[in-house]
């Protein structure tokens, strides 16, 4: 029952990497599009019938988390607090400016603008570098108690998958404006996803060789997960070369999804591990009780949840022209 639930928060937690990444990536290249309010407007619309839509998707994992597996809950967010904390800050500050940005017409809106930029930038760096201690091992007394040790949160390992996950969304949210963003803008998107392919290479490129030598307890699964991750990048690069940006946004999100699931199945059934110290799935999962009532109501949720999402894209699947409402 533990594995099953496990996978499932998987599947949420992937959905919300593959979708939101973009989210972010577009925040972060703002100041790269034309200054002009009418094409930034144009540009955070894109992101208009998506962007609470994809937030749910980490509020659904969150709460399965809380529910299925409180003792993981209880390790993770008691080890990475420092991480947590500004991982809050950035999507508060993100999700706060991109509501706020556009509610009055004739309001000055650089400051909004740098909350957007700012906001997903620290969010980026935050999940990066969350992930990658979860990938590393959290820094935890051999009890599972915080060791109070937060620099070692910040580890050069920890550091890799923090800048590269800037460049990860940013070449997702390039990627984005590609197949959504306006016409116009179409040309200047697919160079920045083309600029940002190198960079992301070399994250997965140098984060998989120095994981053979620093990663320890590593099963089948991450060997498996890394290979998804690279013939991610080869499609979403083949699909850019072909003018495909369909499949090249396709790519991207599979690949802004493998680090998540990469984290879970490294070592699994341990879901958290630290020097000394392992926590498995059925001792981080809740009472077999518990587990009966989640079964009511998860499936319905998870159900509508993936309807609404792909109702969503279909109606919006179209590029941003004069006729599109424009939320932000």
């Amino acid at each position: 029952m533990a594995t099953f639930w496990w996978c499932v928060l998987g599947l949420l937690t992937c959905g919300y990497f593959a979708l939101a990444g973009y989210d972010y990536g577009v925040g972060m290249l703002l100041p790269g599009f034309e200054s002009g309010e009418r094409r930034r407007r144009q540009t955070l619309g894109a992101l208009g019938p998506f962007f609470l839509a994809n937030e749910v998707w980490l509020v659904a994992a969150v709460g399965l988390l809380f529910g299925a597996f409180p003792h993981l809950e209880e390790k993770v967010f008691a080890g990475a607090y420092v991480l947590v904390v500004t991982l809050l800050l950035g999507l508060t500050t993100f999700t706060a400016s991109m509501q706020l940005r556009s509610r009055r017409p004739d309001a000055r809106r650089g400051a909004w603008t740098a909350g957007i930029v700012g906001g997903a930038l620290v969010t980026a760096l935050s999940w990066g570098l969350f992930l990658g201690n979860l990938v590393l091992g959290l820094p935890l007394s051999p009890d599972g108690s915080p060791s109070g040790d937060v620099l070692a949160l910040f580890s050069p390992y920890a550091a890799l998958w923090g800048l590269g996950f800037v460049a990860l969304f940013c070449w997702q949210g390039a990627a984005f404006l590609a197949v959504r963003g306006p016409a116009e803008l179409t040309g200047r998107a697919v160079r920045l996803a083309r600029a940002f392919s190198a960079p992301v290479f070399t994250f997965l490129v140098i984060a998989t060789a120095w994981g053979v030598f620093a990663l320890d307890g590593v099963r089948g699964f991450g060997a498996a997960v890394a290979g998804v991750a690279f013939a991610a990048f080869a499609v979403a690069r083949l699909g850019l070369a072909a003018r495909r940006y369909r499949v090249a946004l396709v790519g991207s999100m599979v690949l802004s999804a493998c680090p998540a699931l990469l984290a879970g199945t490294l070592r699994f059934p341990a879901v958290l591990t630290a020097p000394g110290y392992a926590l498995t799935a059925g001792q981080a999962a809740t009472a077999p009780e518990t587990f009966a009532v989640l079964a009511w109501f998860a499936p319905p949720a998870l159900l509508v949840l993936l309807v609404v999402q792909w109702l969503t894209w279909r109606a919006h699947r179209r590029p941003v022209d004069q006729r599109s409402l424009l939320h932000f």
